[in-house]
């Protein structure tokens, strides 16, 4: 008779197969585009990879991009992993670094905004990453330190997009994402209080 995985071990074949996965990823080019379209957030392991973050920061200013700071607003400057925010009254800025997508197929750009604020967020893998890594498992609940989203999560319009934090610093400052923005965990933690169901978010 055959035993079923227990859960500790479907999690270890888990991680063991994240960072083949993101390589079969970017060698597909377009189709990786596709897959984010209907995906949650998977970074890949950098145990073999950049050897040190890398962020160059740039000055910037919300009019270019915003109308308005109604509700507050949130630039992420892809070119400089950079999270700029500014409330409604412009009271309050911060930049933080962030983590972004690997590649251009994998990045997407343009106005969306902040729909759901969710503690201990959830991290569910799609029907199609199932289908071709049937090990992994159906889903990592918050709190789990293989969660991908980290402690906290802001939900953007965009479907499976998240701004979030992550349990491994070394993803920040580098490219290391299918298509969500990571923050150091405290960071995320005062962006959360500062950010609100409503804030406009944009992507450059």
């Amino acid at each position: 008779m055959t035993r079923s995985p227990s859960g500790a071990q479907t999690r270890r074949r888990f991680l063991a197969t994240t960072a083949a996965a993101v390589g079969s990823t970017i060698a597909t080019g377009a189709a990786a585009q596709a897959t984010m379209q209907n995906s949650t957030q998977l970074e890949s392991d950098l145990t073999g990879g950049v050897q040190r973050n890398i962020s160059s920061f740039r000055q910037l200013d919300w009019r270019p991009y915003f109308t308005s700071t109604r509700n507050g607003v949130v630039l992420v400057d892809i070119q400089s992993r950079a999270l700029h925010y500014w409330s409604e009254d412009e009271s309050i800025y911060r930049l933080y670094p962030t983590s972004v997508p690997l590649t251009d197929d994998l990045t997407r750009l343009g106005e969306t905004s902040v729909v759901q604020k969710v503690v201990a967020p959830t991290w569910r893998p799609t029907p199609s990453m199932r289908e071709r890594n049937p090990d992994w498992p159906e889903v990592v609940e918050g709190g789990d330190p293989n969660n991908p989203l980290g402690p906290l999560a802001l939900y953007l319009s965009w479907q499976y997009y998240r701004i979030h934090g992550t349990h491994d610093t070394r993803k920040i400052g580098r490219r290391s994402s299918n298509g969500c923005i990571g923050l150091y965990n405290e960071h995320i933690t005062e962006l959360f209080e500062l950010a609100k169901v409503g804030t406009q978010v944009r992507l450059i």
